[in-house]
């Protein structure tokens, strides 16, 4: 061949290689068309650099053009052998950057307009592409609400024509994919061997009916229920199963099959294209891609050309597998980490289920909420906590390190199960790294028992149909205040001299304190644990004076269950009729005698009645200890071996309840499943001597703030509020600077009505620091009150200018120009609301009656619909009453304050405890 001929052929490839290397840059797509043209980049590049080489070995004059192109086709060459991911950017730039520069160069050199048009067409078309798919984004960036809600189930997902309904779960295709595509994670693990390893251990691959804990729950269930409601679980829980359309045949059929073997794999999480709002019951839709069956194909060329082109151009695979709206986002884990249920699922109505996200979104931890106690210096999602940074060199790594996929939360039962210690150890690690406090905090005379004290109500709003906690999203979450005097008090137990009295009962209170959480604690099925506080005293001999929280049978480890009447931290529902919810069976729940959580960033206060004996011989150390064990005592048993006893009455289980009575298979093991000390705390009390009065003393040092800041938040979350503001006085005197302090008198005085004096405080607040949110915040609560509206708005207003997605503030701003008549005003403020949670219950109470106001009736009676769809049924509380007789320990429990007394102890002989 010449070398006009060949000079021709090479600018022809040249040109050809323009264009695809312009359309490589502007497309980066999952296609064969796209994949083809990555082949064909680097067998054009390669033969064009030796073409070009061989040009500029015989002709002079092509010299110049071939070293305009020697840094792009020596970096297009070392990418083709080191591949492109992250680590390897800079490489990757390069070679772009000195590509295009050669190539601008080799067109303005040749001076031929066809070179030079083909350039700059192509260009442009790629800015022009770059700039569409910026503006256009083929996904969405973030997971936001549109503010609309169904009046019901059957608009919620596809609804119940489609296969996977009542989940609101979705795939591209509209109905089912191959159970293979969720069973391929081993392929995945090939290249992100780190994290496949990380994942083989966690809670998502054992979130099916390879968990024995979950899969007794639903195989319980569709024995009552059939298998509708049941996907409504399967949606989060079990793809392979689920979206292969297997969930219309009973689970414990094909319990064995690899699919129900298989749990959540890389797919479940990585595939999702689209999350329709922060709603969850697995509102999302996931893609099965284009090219799954070749990526995954076990024909050993194919399979090496997919990992080759992976490798040389993982862009595509990026895009693919990691949206912009997965990347720290608690948003996209609330598709799956907040749930609802309703008629299709639990045959009775809409009913919250467990929620980590609206309490996280509330609070200062997420940086959105305007009101809390305590905010951290950097705001968190739920990938800061649970998905830490580890060290690895798996492509797509950052600096060495990626996010770890062990997903480390709480669950101790099933890596213990497994017999996986590398887990269990990171699950306790998680568990034990600080995250709560325990603090032996006060003891007071015992005086009289807190039920006898004088309750106050105030109109609290509507409340919602709840089994989880309501906390920062909502005003108020009880309308039940407790007026007691407090003046006799010691505290910090730990800094007093305090001497008590041999013979003498005292009031004794523990503080738990969340700190480095960012829901509730505890979080997620709090149905499903034993988490309590443990206190126990002994006096210098040994002999023990006080236990509460402890084992019932401690020849059982720690398979004895707790004994009643200790503090525990759950939600205890009831079914309709009256049986503790505690098969996992949430949909049969009708009524909550109880529930106990503690927000981020605030504390609850666990009360003591102590009898210190007259023969005890100081000092009395007092232990106390925050337990965790995942999973209950009961539902333990339940998992392992517990059967229903032969010969019962049909009707004594129904969708509604199961009063059956049940007996352990004794030819069943049953886990010792391990329980976890969350936290611990120790005192010594000193005695005083006969005749010695005890002298109430209390310390208020800038170092013990904190302490009585949590003791007043603990007794303001439970409506003590003359402990709260007595705590909360002695705040300001150890550190007058801080504002939060004079702001937390005030928010106890707003709730007591005594606003005049709550003004005092506030204006004290505002002096020290007039940049909180939450200062202006009650300023407009206190304004309020006294009917200035127009000042509540003003106020509230600058509040909402620093937390614009906090919805309390928002909901109060559209309450008061209702009440002013703006009714127009009032329904944009609580569409504003709903951007942040469509199912906010008071926001549709007000909407509802601006929109009368407005004379908008249709509008109205939707908003009407949805109220009485999310509010609580408050005749559900009749279901308590056989609950409360039948169990004094549980009806104490139930009391917003309440105290506890001592179990049987031990008695002391010849050294030995019996």
């Amino acid at each position: 061949m010449n070398l006009t001929k060949t000079a021709r052929w090479a600018g022809l490839a040249f040109l050809v290689l323009l264009v695809n290397s312009f359309y490589l840059l502007a497309f980066a797509t999952p296609g064969i068309f796209y994949m083809t043209n990555v082949l064909v980049h680097i067998g054009l590049g390669t033969v064009w650099a030796a073409a070009l080489l061989w040009l500029a070995f015989t002709s002079p004059q092509y010299r110049r053009m071939a070293l305009y192109a020697v840094v792009g086709v020596a970096t297009g060459g070392a990418l083709s052998v080191v591949g492109a991911a992250r680590e390897f950017n800079w490489l990757l730039w390069t070679h772009i950057g000195a590509g295009l520069l050669g190539a601008l160069a080799i067109v303005v050199e040749s001076k031929r307009r066809s070179a030079q048009l083909v350039f700059a067409c192509s260009a442009v078309f790629c800015v022009a592409a770059l700039g569409y798919q910026k503006v256009f984004p083929e996904h969405q960036l973030k997971v936001t609400n549109t503010g609309y809600v169904p009046v019901s189930m059957e608009g919620e997902g596809g609804g119940p024509k489609t296969p996977f309904w009542p989940s609101s779960s979705k795939t591209n295709v509209g109905g089912v994919i191959p159970s293979t595509f969720f069973m391929d994670s081993k392929f995945c693990g090939e290249c992100h061997k780190d994290i496949y390893q990380q994942w083989q251990s966690s809670m998502h691959h054992f979130s099916s009916f390879n968990n024995k804990y979950y899969s007794k729950s639903i195989e319980y269930m569709q024995d009552i229920s059939g298998t509708r409601g049941s996907k409504w679980c399967a949606g989060c829980h079990d793809h392979a199963v689920f979206f292969n359309g297997r969930f219309e045949k009973p689970i414990k059929d094909q319990i064995e099959t690899p699919e129900a073997q298989n749990g959540l794999g890389c797919v479940s999480c990585h595939s999702i294209t689209h999350v329709d709002s922060t709603m969850g019951n697995g509102g999302f839709t996931i893609e099965y891609p284009k090219l799954h069956d070749l990526a995954s194909s076990k024909n050993p060329l194919i399979h090496w050309v997919d990992r080759f082109l992976t490798k040389v151009e993982p862009e595509p695979h990026r895009r693919t597998f990691l949206k912009p709206f997965m990347k720290d986002s608690a948003e996209f884990c609330s598709t799956c980490h907040k749930v609802h249920l309703d008629e299709p699922v639990n045959n009775y109505r809409w009913m919250r289920g467990f929620n980590d996200y609206d309490n996280w979104q509330a609070s200062g931890v997420s940086g959105q909420g305007a009101r809390s106690f305590y905010y951290p210096d950097k705001s968190k999602t739920c990938s800061g906590c649970h998905m830490d940074l580890v060290p690895s060199k798996d492509p797509g790594n950052r600096d060495g390190m990626v996010h770890n996929h062990r997903f480390a939360a709480a669950n101790t039962a099933v890596p213990f199960v497994n017999g996986d210690k590398t887990q269990l150890a990171a699950v306790q690690g998680f568990l034990q790294s600080g995250f709560i406090s325990v603090d032996i905090f006060a003891a007071a005379p015992a005086g009289e028992a807190p039920q006898t004290q004088m309750q106050r109500r105030t109109d609290a709003g509507p409340q919602t149909m709840t089994t989880f906690a309501v906390g920062e999203e909502a005003e108020q979450a009880s309308s039940a205040y407790m007026i007691r005097e407090v003046s006799e008090l010691a505290a910090p137990l730990d800094k007093t001299s305090t001497k008590f009295q041999p013979g003498s009962t005292i009031r004794m209170d523990v503080v738990v304190r969340t700190k480095k959480i960012g829901h509730f604690f505890p979080g997620g099925t709090v149905d499903a644990f034993d988490i309590w506080v443990e206190l126990e005293g002994h006096d210098a001999t040994g002999k023990q004076v006080f236990l509460s929280g402890n084992l019932q049978n401690p020849k059982q480890g720690n398979l004895a269950p707790v004994e009643p009447g200790a503090h525990f931290y759950k939600s205890y529902m009831l079914d309709g009729d009256s049986n503790p919810i505690n098969k996992r069976n949430a949909w049969q729940a009708r009524s909550l005698l109880y529930v106990r959580l503690i927000p981020p960033g605030a504390a609850d206060v666990a009360h003591y009645r102590v009898k210190i004996p007259k023969d005890a011989k100081g000092p009395i150390t007092f232990t106390a200890k925050l337990n965790y064990r995942k999973f209950t005592h009961y539902y333990n048993q339940f998992s392992y071996g517990m059967k229903v006893k032969p010969g019962q009455d049909p009707k004594l289980v129904s969708i509604h309840y199961d009063s059956r009575q049940t007996e352990q298979d004794p030819a069943v093991q049953v886990p010792d499943i391990p329980i976890t000390v969350l936290a611990k705390a120790e005192v010594k009390l000193q005695l005083a001597q006969p005749g010695e009065a005890t002298v109430w003393k209390q310390e208020a040092q800038k170092a013990d703030r904190e302490r009585w800041n949590d003791w007043g938040i603990g007794s303001l979350l439970q409506g003590d509020l003359k402990a709260a503001e007595y705590g909360f006085t002695r705040v300001t005197e150890a550190q007058p600077e801080y504002a939060d302090g004079w702001l937390n008198v005030a928010r106890a005085l707003i709730q007591e009505g005594e606003i005049e004096r709550a003004k005092e405080f506030l204006d004290k607040a505002m002096k020290a620091d007039s940049s909180l949110g939450r200062i202006w915040f009650f300023q407009a609560m206190a304004q309020k009150a006294e009917g200035d509206y127009d000042a509540a708005l003003k106020s509230l207003e600058v509040a909402a200018q620093k937390y614009p997605r906090d919805r309390v503030v928002q909901n109060q701003i559209g309450r008061i120009l209702f009440l002013k008549r703006d009714y127009k005003g009032a329904v944009e403020a609580l569409k504003r609301v709903l951007d942040v949670d469509p199912e906010d219950l008071q926001a549709h109470y007000t909407l509802m009656l601006a929109c009368r106001g407005l004379g908008d009736t249709e509008q109205a009676a939707r908003e009407e619909k949805l109220f009485m769809r999310f509010k609580a049924d408050e005749s559900s509380q009749a279901l308590t009453a056989k609950m409360r007789q039948l169990s004094p320990e549980d009806n104490n429990e139930r009391q917003t304050i309440h105290e506890h007394e001592s179990s049987a102890l031990s008695v002391k002989k010849a050294g030995v405890i019996q």
